[in-house]
């Protein structure tokens, strides 16, 4: 991992509610709103861009763990305006607050914990894991 990577350093990336991002089930529709998983997927998002800049040619982030606690609904169109804070680094891992906003309230809020490893080191793990 590069140096520079500082405690309290943040990353926000936009977006913006398509029916895609839908709480739905096997294709079923749930509710028009952003669903628990868009907005997982947002939060690793936003935790990556810390990290990004920081990794080594040979290195890659993998995921170490998500905690995310869905607090308000979000409907179509909204703007959604995801932060994460680089909290700790803890030898290997990188451990991120994040929030998500929606123009009117938090509409989420969580911990991201990602992991730097060579990329060699990723690529043997997922060869052990074949069946």
């Amino acid at each position: 991992m590069k140096s520079g990577m500082k405690v309290g350093h943040s990353a926000t990336i936009k977006a913006t509610v398509t029916p895609d991002m839908f709480a739905q089930f096997e294709g079923k529709l749930v509710h028009p709103a952003y669903s628990t998983v868009s907005m997982v997927y947002h939060m690793e998002w936003a935790a990556r861009q810390i990290i990004l800049p920081y990794l080594e040619e040979h290195e890659e982030g993998i995921g170490g763990g998500v905690a995310a606690k869905h607090m308000a609904p979000t409907p179509e169109g909204a703007e959604l305006t995801v932060t994460a804070t680089l909290r700790e680094v803890k030898g290997k891992a990188v451990i991120c607050d994040v929030t998500v906003y929606n123009g009117k309230a938090v509409a989420g809020e969580g911990e991201v914990t990602q992991y730097i490893l060579p990329r060699e080191a990723i690529s043997q793990k997922i060869k052990e894991m074949k069946i």
